[in-house]
């Protein structure tokens, strides 16, 4: 009986030394920073819905946390176990499981950002989307068709031309080009809100037409603070039936047709298209680039002006003139004098420009 005592003694000494020995081990690795992944690199991708155990087993599995045991009494620890964020999430160095988890709870999850200047075109936005390693060129050509986005606002759109607004934005690795898409139209809708719709209303503008004249506006002045006048110039032209005689509408004209070579001549100013706004009076058929906020505005908001023409003073500024004669004069000393001297300029007559 004694010897049965004494062997039931030893048991429960040697299962609290097992013990105290396990919690020394948890305790240790729970301070400890660990990476049990070979790459420099190592993505979890926690789907919506996944539970704490799955996470526990991912994490685990990617090397990011040494063993379950770790995780469940880290995660007790830290009590956020109803505070865990669906996503992706990168991991590059040794980390403690209390600082994997914090990431976790925080939403930190992996994203790449891509930035689109002003004054694109869907042509121009899809070579970028390619360049900067998101995807190809196709796909995202191919997600701008997707006129329906904006068919509530615009019912005559046959693609996104114009409604893709340029912004920096966040991507996941696993994104497509339609989520970009939908992304950029979803920022437009925000910046021409209905305030700025009104004011285009009341200037007898469309939405399409208020894009539509912001791209141009886009193209057109390098100097932001010339935007609201060239916008006032080209909406005296239409009020009074005056073509608009835009250089970039031309382009845009020749560019669809592939024809475009890098230089606008006097021929062609007389190409036939609907975008070329020397031969067609009014506003080309749609956008020819994604305008960003200052343009929208400056064609919702543009002032009353007495002017009809400019032309550019070959320092990202326009000089801005009343007359015809007025705006030969500035041709003839910001064109013609400027480029004397065996400089190439393709120059169309002055007296049908606007710029």
């Amino acid at each position: 009986m004694r010897l049965l005592g004494r062997f039931a003694l030893f048991g429960l000494l040697i299962a609290a030394l097992a013990s105290g020995t396990a919690a020394w081990v948890v305790r240790q690795r729970l301070q400890a920073p660990f990476k049990g992944y070979a790459s420099e690199e190592q993505f979890v991708d926690l789907p919506r819905g996944t539970r704490p155990q799955a996470i526990g087993r991912a994490l685990v599995s990617a090397g990011v946390i040494r063993d379950p045991v770790v995780f469940r009494v880290a995660l007790w620890l830290s009590g956020s176990a109803r505070r865990l964020k669906a996503g992706e999430y990168r991991f590059d160095q040794p980390m403690t499981p209390g600082a994997v988890i914090a990431k976790i709870a925080s939403g930190d999850v992996f994203l790449r950002s891509i930035t689109f200047p002003e004054g694109l075109t869907i042509r121009d936005l899809a070579r970028g989307y390619e360049a900067r390693g998101f995807g190809a060129a196709a796909s995202f050509a191919a997600a701008a068709a997707a006129a329906d986005l904006v068919a509530d606002l615009d019912p005559a759109a046959r693609d996104l031309e114009g409604y893709l607004f340029p912004d920096t934005y966040a991507l996941g690795r696993r994104d497509a080009a339609r989520e970009l898409v939908a992304m950029m139209v979803a920022r437009f809708r925000t910046v021409a809100g209905p305030e700025l719709l009104r004011e285009a209303r009341a200037r007898g503008l469309s939405v399409r037409g208020l894009v539509t004249l912001a791209s141009i506006v886009e193209k057109e002045a390098s100097d932001s603070r010339e935007r609201p006048a060239i916008a006032a110039v080209y909406l005296k032209r239409l009020r009074i039936g005056m073509p608009l005689q835009s250089d970039p509408t031309v382009i845009y004209a020749l560019e669809r047709a592939g024809r475009y070579r890098g230089n606008l001549t006097k021929e062609n100013l007389t190409f036939d298209s609907r975008y070329n706004t020397y031969r067609y009076a009014g506003l080309p058929p749609g956008p020819i680039a994604a305008p960003g906020r200052s343009a929208l505005e400056a064609a919702a908001k543009a002032p009353d002006t007495e002017f009809l023409y400019f032309v550019s003073r070959n320092d990202g500024t326009h000089e801005f003139a009343r007359t015809l004669a007025e705006h030969n004069r500035n041709v003839q000393r910001f064109q013609v004098q400027y480029f004397k001297g065996g400089k190439v300029r393709a120059s169309p007559q002055p007296q049908a420009r606007s710029r």
